[in-house]
């Protein structure tokens, strides 16, 4: 059976699939994968969480990294850019499905809850 994705691990997941959507790699790197996830949940993300889970990742073969071209602004030091892989995408894809499958026709419910919260009410 495959593995199940970490919350963290799809986050890093999503954030590569969202910077390499043009079919680029040049902008999968570690610091723009965890900008990327902190400005889409409005959380702050260490470096060191973002290259341990892409370590992580990469040793179970859902992404791959070489080093990109060197660079000035770097002071000549290379990027590590990121490629997900299709194992990766096909774990991210069930990992979605089974988000969907879970919270298929619950949305309503627990907005209704929520409301009750805000309004002083039980859960």
């Amino acid at each position: 059976m495959p593995k199940t994705l970490g919350e963290f691990e799809q986050l890093v997941l999503f954030a590569v699939l969202d910077l390499t959507r043009t079919g680029s790699e040049e902008e999968a790197y570690g610091v723009t994968v965890r900008r990327r996830i902190e400005s889409r949940t409005g959380r702050v993300v260490s470096s060191g969480a973002v290259y341990t889970a892409l370590d992580r990742l990469e040793a179970q073969g859902l992404v791959s990294s070489h080093e990109g071209a060197p660079s000035s602004e770097r002071g000549g030091r290379r990027k590590r850019l990121i490629r997900l892989e299709e194992p990766g995408l096909e774990a991210l894809g069930r990992s979605v499905a089974t988000f969907h499958a879970m919270s298929k026709d619950l949305l309503p419910v627990l907005q209704a809850r929520l409301g009750q919260n805000a309004q002083g009410g039980n859960p």
